[in-house]
């Protein structure tokens, strides 16, 4: 399982009124961290509409929160992947100070399925998308 590493800044927007990181904002890093790791692998997400008429959809979120993130504190964000299937992709994530990926500030695992852009229902990975999930990991 290769850990791919995205870098995210805490602004001002993501937190809270105590200067802490608002706990969906999690959610939206992990997030990203999928998403540039899935540009690193060569695969845009327009490219999968256009081409294949797939898009990708969080099915199921199981996150734990255990320090607090706040302003201005740069983290890493990791998205590694744990199971492929016909038509799912679950990642282990996990959020850490820059300075330390000792310290696990949130982790979660993400289910992702794939579905059809036009009608929203389940669809299989193309095998030319399954092979570089695969490869990639």
């Amino acid at each position: 399982m290769k850990e791919f590493i995205w870098p995210v800044r805490v602004y001002y927007e993501d937190t809270d009124n105590g200067g802490v990181v608002y706990y969906a904002n999690y959610l939206k890093f992990m997030e990203r961290a999928r998403t540039e790791w899935l540009r690193a692998l060569g695969v845009e997400q327009d490219y999968l509409v256009e081409k294949h008429d797939l898009i990708f959809a969080v099915r199921s979120a199981q996150v734990e929160y255990r320090k607090p993130a706040r302003f201005n504190q740069l983290l890493n964000v990791t998205a590694a992947v744990a199971n492929v299937s016909k038509a799912s992709v679950t990642f282990e994530q996990k959020i850490t100070p820059a300075e330390n990926n000792n310290v696990v500030l949130c982790d979660g695992q993400i289910r992702v399925v794939s579905l059809s852009a036009s009608t929203f229902k389940p669809k299989p990975l193309p095998a030319e998308i399954s092979m570089e999930i695969i490869s990639g990991s």
